[in-house]
């Protein structure tokens, strides 16, 4: 006998590890942490007006937004974002 215990198997064959994707891939993790970074320094700033950014889901958003411009693997914005 083996001293591992035994995973439950879901569905398909597979484990829920296994089944399990992340939604974010490292590019997305690096960009946020730099947007992070910048906005703690004070220099981040929004896009059109170029304020000062100040809140940090703000932060996020605009880190997540370069991953996803430099293709990294980041899901699409939920759709009542884009009828704004």
């Amino acid at each position: 006998m083996s001293a591992q215990p035994e995973r439950k198997l879901l569905g398909f064959g597979f484990s829920h590890k296994e089944r399990t994707v992340g939604r974010y891939g490292a590019k997305a993790a690096k960009k946020v942490e730099k947007a992070l970074h910048e906005m703690h320094e004070g220099t981040l700033h929004s896009g059109k007006s170029g304020k000062k950014v100040t809140s940090r889901k703000q932060a996020i958003a605009i880190g997540l937004s370069q991953a996803r411009k430099a293709g990294g693997k980041v899901p699409r914005k939920s759709d009542s974002h884009h009828s704004r």
